[in-house]
C-alpha cells in the first residue's frame, strides 16, 4: 500500500527532500535497469511491428527522423530515434489499471472535495437574518453571500480546468493549491467584520473552491472506462446534490448561538480535506508518462525518451485560449451540448431557489424552526438517494451488462443515445414534483405532503442529470473536460440569477405561481430530452465536433 503515495503530491515530497524508501522508488531508478523499448531504424521500419512492447519498461514507438529534427525540444536527438514513452498493456502505472482500492481511494478524495465545496455554498442560508440586523441590508442584498460564491465557482473552472490538462503540472497542483487557498479564504470570512468584504471574500471563496467542480469528471473519467466510469459519476454527482442540502441542517443549530459558526464549521470540513489532498495520487495520463520520460532520460543518460506532449509542444496561451472559446463554441452551435447546459442548468437553478422558496414555506407558513429548515433540506437528499439507488441497479443489472454483451457482439459500442433512457424517466420527475410542491404548500395541508413533492424532483432530476453527464462526455471525448467547465459556467450563472430574482418572484407570485413558472420551464425539458434520445444520433452526425 504504501508504493501508493509514490504518485501524491506527499509523495513527490519526500523525494524531493531526497528519500529513496523501496516504496518510493520506480523501476527506473532500481539497480542495474535496463530499458525494454523497440527502436528501429528506417530500413527495419517496414519489417518489425512498431506497436509491439516489451514487458519489462513503458511502450514506446519510434519517430521518423523527420519529426525529431522538426519536433523535438532536444537539439541532441536530431540524429537518433526517439523512442516516444507510453503505457504497455497491463501497465500499472496507467491509472485504468490501478487496483480497486486505489481508485475507490481517489473517488472517496474527490467526492469530499466536491461536497465540502458544494456544501460551503448553503451553509451560510441561515446567517442571512443575522446579517440584515447587523450590517442593515435587505434579504436580496444579503442573499448576495449564496449568488457570489456561485458566481465564483462558475468562473474558477473556466480557468482551472484547462490548467489541469498541461501535462507538466496535472490534476493535483490546481486541487492541492486551489484548496489551500480556500481553507485561507475560510478562515478570513470567519473573523472579517465588513459586510462588502464578505462578499469579496465569498466570491474567492468559490473561485478557489472550483477546480473539483469540472476537473472531478475529468479524474473520473482518468480511472474509469467507458463502462465503469458511470458508477464513479453516480457518487460524484450524489456529492453535488447533497452537499448544499446539507450545509442549512449543520448551519441551523448552530447559528442560533452565534451567526458566525457555519463558517466556523467551513473551516473544520476543509481543514480534515486538506490533509486528505497531498495523499490524492495524480491521474492525468499526459502527467505520469511525462514524469517517467523524465526518470528514463535520467537513468539512461539519453534525451531519446520523450512523451508526445514533447514532441508536439504546445504554448499555454493557446491551450488556454483554445479551452475557453471551444467549448462557448459547441455549447452555441451543438443543440445536444446547448440543451445539456440549458436544461441542467434549469435543474441547477431550481435548487438553489429552494433557499428561498423553503423558508417562505417551512417557516412562514408551517412556523418551523430553522434547525426544522434544516431537516426539510434533507428531502433534497433523500430524492437523490432514491433516485442514485433506481439508478446504480439498473446499471449494474441491466444496462452495463447489456452494453458489455452488445460490445463483444457486434464489436462496437451501444449507440450513445441508449444511456438517455434513464433520462427519459426521470425528466418528468421535476415538474411533477415541482407542481406537488407548488399547490400543496399551504396551511391546511400538512408539510410532509409538498415535501413529498421536492423528493420526486430530486430523484427525477438525479437520473435525468446522470444520462446527460454520460452523455456528453461519451459524445464529445476530446473535448470532455472543457465542456464539464462550460455546463459548471452555465448551470452556476443560471443558479446565481435565481437566487437573486425568486424571493421576490415567490412572494409577488405566491408559491403557488412562482413555483409552476419554473414547473412549466421543467416541462418544456421534457420535450428537449425526448427529442434528443430520438434525434440525437442525426444531430451527432452533423456535427463537426464529434469525434
Amino acid at each position: 500500500m504504501l508504493e501508493y503515495i509514490k504518485e501524491t503530491p506527499a509523495g513527490q515530497f519526500l523525494r524531493f527532500l531526497g528519500f529513496r524508501q523501496p516504496w518510493l522508488t520506480y523501476p527506473e531508478e532500481q539497480p542495474g535497469f535496463m530499458p525494454s523499448v523497440v527502436c528501429e531504424t528506417r530500413a527495419s521500419a517496414s519489417e518489425t511491428d512498431l506497436e509491439k512492447t516489451l514487458p519489462k519498461a513503458s511502450a514506446t514507438i519510434r519517430a521518423t527522423e523527420k519529426d525529431v529534427t522538426a519536433r523535438s525540444p532536444f537539439p541532441d536527438t536530431a540524429d537518433t530515434d526517439v523512442a516516444v514513452v507510453g503505457f504497455a498493456e497491463n501497465d500499472l502505472d496507467d491509472p485504468r489499471n490501478w487496483p480497486h482500492g486505489k481508485k475507490m481511494w481517489t473517488l472517496t478524495v474527490v467526492n469530499l472535495y466536491t461536497f465540502c465545496v458544494y456544501c460551503t455554498a448553503s451553509i451560510v442560508t441561515p446567517t442571512a437574518e443575522a446579517m440584515m440586523v447587523r450590517y442593515n441590508v435587505s434579504l436580496v442584498v444579503a442573499s448576495l453571500g449564496l449568488s457570489m460564491y456561485v458566481v465564483g465557482y462558475a468562473v474558477g473552472p473556466m480557468f482551472l480546468s484547462p490548467i489541469s490538462e498541461i501535462p507538466r503540472i496535472g490534476r493535483n497542483p490546481p486541487y492541492l493549491y486551489g484548496f489551500a487557498a480556500f481553507f485561507v479564504v475560510s478562515i478570513a470570512l470567519a473573523f472579517v467584520d465588513s459586510f462588502p468584504a464578505i462578499i469579496v471574500l465569498r466570491w474567492l471563496q468559490g473561485l478557489t473552491g472550483s477546480p473539483a467542480l469540472a476537473s472531478g469528471a475529468a479524474s473520473i473519467e482518468d480511472i474509469y472506462d467507458i463502462y465503469t466510469a458511470p458508477y464513479g459519476y453516480v457518487w460524484w454527482i450524489a456529492a453535488m446534490y447533497c452537499g448544499p442540502a446539507i450545509g442549512p441542517l449543520i448551519a441551523g443549530y448552530a447559528v442560533a448561538d452565534n451567526w458566525r459558526w457555519p463558517l466556523y464549521e467551513v473551516i473544520i470540513m476543509s481543514g480534515i480535506i486538506l490533509c486528505l489532498l497531498p495523499f490524492l495520487p495524480e491521474t492525468y495520463p499526459g502527467t505520469i508518462l511525462l514524469r517517467r520520460a523524465r526518470r528514463l532520460r535520467k537513468a539512461t543518460g539519453q534525451s531519446r525518451y520523450q512523451t508526445e506532449t514533447e514532441l508536439h509542444p504546445t504554448r499555454f496561451s493557446k491551450v488556454l485560449w483554445e479551452a475557453l472559446i471551444r467549448p462557448l463554441e459547441i455549447t452555441m452551435k451543438d443543440p445536444a451540448v446547448l440543451y445539456a447546459a440549458l436544461y441542467g442548468g434549469l435543474v441547477y437553478a431550481t435548487y438553489y431557489s429552494f433557499f428561498e422558496a423553503f423558508p417562505l414555506v417551512y417557516l412562514g407558513t408551517y412556523r418551523m424552526s430553522l434547525g426544522g429548515l434544516g431537516l426539510i433540506f434533507l428531502s433534497l437528499m433523500t430524492g437523490c438517494i432514491v433516485g442514485l439507488a433506481g439508478y446504480y441497479v439498473y446499471l449494474r443489472s441491466w444496462f452495463i451488462p447489456h452494453a458489455r454483451k452488445y460490445h463483444a457482439d457486434k464489436g462496437k459500442p451501444v449507440e450513445q443515445e441508449e444511456w438517455l433512457r434513464p433520462g427519459l424517466f426521470g425528466v418528468w420527475g421535476p415538474p411533477a414534483g415541482l407542481l406537488l410542491f407548488a399547490w400543496t404548500a399551504r396551511a391546511d395541508m400538512h408539510w410532509i405532503v409538498p415535501t413529498v413533492g421536492i423528493n420526486i424532483w430530486a430523484a427525477g432530476s438525479f437520473c435525468m442529470f446522470q444520462s446527460i453527464i454520460c452523455y456528453v462526455a461519451l459524445a464529445y471525448p476530446k473535448y470532455v473536460a472543457s465542456l464539464f467547465a462550460a455546463n459548471d459556467f452555465v448551470r452556476s450563472m443560471m443558479a446565481a440569477g435565481f437566487v437573486q430574482f425568486s424571493h421576490s418572484m415567490y412572494v409577488d407570485l405566491g408559491i403557488g405561481k412562482g413555483v409552476t413558472v419554473i414547473a412549466s420551464l421543467s416541462g418544456v425539458g421534457v420535450a428537449g430530452m425526448y427529442g434528443l434520445y430520438y434525434f440525437g444520433a442525426w444531430l451527432r452526425a452533423r456535427s463537426k465536433f464529434t469525434g
